[in-house]
């Protein structure tokens, strides 16, 4: 990756995004229950109710991806702690997903069968797992980040209103073959003509 460039860094913020958010679709954990009424059922639990911080640190990490494409200096250390905050977000919930199995089991099978007991033991995939080591690659990336922000050009003032200060427009008269600034004029609004 090319470390002067924010365009990769950005599309990778979106890609650990996505894949933060993909991992919580399939089942977590999974069991059977009995219940009055329906008989046995499967209890599956997925990632997004197993563990919903996971879900909300791939919101945040797409916000940062945004962000760094338009945050000067200060800003990419602020991005920067922010997604190593979503990293260790996505760890967390993942491993509490795990250690708290049981009670998101009976959780969800009393919500199918009305009551919260379970016929035998919990199973927990290895979606839990992927989600920890996306968490660590998140840490990874936000440690990578800031080394790599460090060689980045402050963002232009293509976009900044000239004189932004004052509180009339000015108009400004552009040459007559000087193309670019007539783009510049009608970019502000003005009718070079």
């Amino acid at each position: 990756m090319n470390p002067t460039r924010r365009g990769p860094w950005v599309l990778l913020l979106l890609v650990l995004a996505g894949l933060c958010g993909a991992v919580t679709l399939p089942a977590w954990l999974t069991a059977t229950a009995t219940g009055p009424v329906i008989g046995t059922v499967a209890v599956r639990v997925t990632g997004a109710a197993a563990a919903p911080g996971v879900i909300g640190a791939s919101l945040v990490l797409a916000a940062a991806a945004i962000a760094l494409g338009l945050v000067g200096r200060i800003g990419r250390w602020v991005v920067s702690v922010v997604v190593a905050a979503g990293g260790v977000l996505v760890v967390v919930g993942a491993l509490g997903a795990r250690s708290g199995a049981v009670d998101r089991a009976r959780q969800a099978a009393a919500d199918l069968t009305g009551v919260g007991v379970l016929d035998g033991d919990v199973t927990v995939t290895a979606w839990p797992w992927a989600a920890v080591g996306l968490g660590v690659l998140v840490l990874v990336a936000a440690v990578l980040l800031v080394r790599a922000s460090a060689h980045w050009a402050a963002p232009s003032s293509r976009h900044e209103r000239a004189g932004a200060e004052s509180t009339t427009p000015e108009r400004a008269e552009p040459a007559e073959d000087d193309e670019r600034a007539t783009w510049d004029a009608l970019g502000r609004g003005d009718d070079p003509t």
